[in-house]
């Protein structure tokens, strides 16, 4: 990689000198802002299409698992690890190397697309089938997939542009093209819906149309900024190699944050098959109740990426204890945004159900769900927060060692609820076990130095401190 070096600009200085969480929530204010709008994408196209009917509704929860994990790998996952590489690399002083990383980011990013399009295209059918759709729900989940994963180089040219842009610091800038384009969002998916006037009604495909021109028009405006004056990056098409070096720099966070994200989303998935096995309205609550869990991701996220960008530009400096000391302030800051999410939810399940749908079948099971998970949330945002934390450390070894723990629980455990005959809500138990699991390994390990070698659980600070000098 290149060495050249450059004068730092002034919101890396922030990053590596700044107060850290003064610095951490000005930051984050625009990103929470920007992803509470991006996940409003989501609850706008749930509550229109839930207007079409039981099925619909149903048909929504069977895809929308899918949809996220493509979201969590292109905007966690894959963009955790092209912000990262971008942090390291201006911490590091390599300009360079930061430029070039652009055009390696839209690679991926167009790659990663079509192999997702493909995917579902093919196995979407028995994928469905096999989660627990039949009849009319599983003939809405294809109509709904097809149209979102024919672009789902959209979705993924989109949320790369953004991490691109997140890496050097800059959290204002998508947040306010999310915002901008909720706005138009809000009218354009019932448009496209219901129909109005000359335009035809699309039924649940509408909101699929609705949500690929919502990504169209984000990537354009976001790939102006970059190639604006007020860029920090000038990134450049014609003339660039490309360089194995910076692929592998990008993929060894992404590809291992993908596991994590796979295992995440394969958690919410068996437990929609399982919640299957009392009916489509169990099916629908969970399904409806869960998305306040994936509304708790992008919530985490707004603290998440400027904390990746403070910690990889920390670490690309060489200043360890301040990545570190960043870390525990950002998942102190995590763990009170969703516990007190979870535990209002917890007391008020029916006021975000009824959002969505008034079905009883579908009320009792999502009430169920969120009074016997809500109240671990905190558990979640934690584990969440540690794991964008460990992206920007390039250490994500435990991070998907916790989700894949995660997984076991929530599988094993929801497996034996129905084997020994257990109800609804044991199921549900399981899952809220699974959380608890998944932020206690997460940091543990990382309080036991996993940053910086064998996790040596040592017995006081100091001692962490000193293993952090010497790595």
């Amino acid at each position: 990689m290149s060495n050249a070096s450059s004068a730092m600009d002034p919101r890396t200085r922030m990053l590596l000198e700044g107060p850290i969480a003064p610095t951490l929530l000005r930051l984050a204010v625009p990103n929470v802002l920007v992803m509470v709008a991006q996940a409003a994408v989501g609850l706008i196209e749930t509550y229109f299409v839930g207007k079409l009917g039981g099925d619909a509704l149903a048909a929504m929860a069977l895809v929308f698992p899918v949809v996220m994990l493509m979201q969590m790998t292109s905007a966690g996952a894959m963009g955790g690890g092209i912000a990262s590489s971008i942090a390291r690399a201006l911490g590091a002083r390599r300009r360079d190397d930061a430029n070039a990383l652009v055009l390696h980011a839209l690679v991926i990013a167009l790659g990663f697309g079509a192999v997702f399009s493909a995917a579902l295209l093919l196995g979407g059918p028995a994928l469905y089938a096999l989660m627990g759709g039949t009849g009319e729900s599983l003939k809405g989940a294809l109509v709904y997939s097809n149209w979102v994963f024919a672009g789902a180089v959209l979705v993924w040219l989109f949320n790369s542009l953004a991490a691109v842009i997140r890496g050097t610091g800059n959290m204002a800038v998508p947040a306010n093209v999310t915002v901008a384009g909720v706005v138009v969002l809000i009218p354009l998916s019932p448009l496209l819906i219901f129909g109005w006037g000359p335009v035809p009604a699309m039924g649940i495909a509408g909101g699929a149309a609705a949500l690929l021109l919502y990504y169209l028009g984000g990537s354009i405006a976001l790939w102006l900024y970059l190639r604006s004056s007020r860029s920090l990056l000038t990134p450049r098409m014609a003339g660039v190699r490309l360089r194995w070096p910076l692929f592998r720099d990008i993929l060894r966070i992404g590809l291992f944050g993908a596991v994590s994200t796979f295992a995440t989303n394969l958690s919410i998935g068996i437990a929609t098959a399982l919640a299957g096995h009392f009916g489509p309205g169990a099916i629908a609550g969970y399904g409806t109740a869960a998305r306040l869990e994936y509304l708790l991701v992008p919530l985490v996220f707004g603290f998440g990426a400027p904390l990746l960008a403070m910690v990889g530009t920390c670490m690309g400096a060489g200043k360890r204890q301040r990545a570190m000391h960043a870390a525990w302030v950002g998942a102190l800051l995590a763990f009170a945004v969703a516990e007190t999410i979870g535990v209002a939810a917890a007391i008020f399940p029916r006021q975000w159900l009824l959002l969505f749908g008034n079905d009883p079948a579908m009320l009792e099971a999502g009430t169920q769900y969120l009074r016997a998970v809500g109240p671990l949330y905190g558990f979640f945002g934690v584990g969440l927060v540690l794991y964008f934390a460990s992206q920007g450390a390039g250490r994500l070894l435990w991070p998907v060692l916790g989700n894949l723990a995660r997984l076991a629980v929530a599988a094993v455990g929801g497996w034996l609820a129905l084997r020994w005959g257990g109800s609804l809500v044991h199921v549900f138990l399981a899952q809220g076990a699974a959380l608890v699991v998944y932020g206690v390994v997460i940091s543990a390990a990382i309080a036991g130095g996993a940053w910086f070698g064998r996790v040596g659980w040592p017995r006081s600070t100091s001692s962490l401190m000193r293993r952090i000098e010497a790595a």
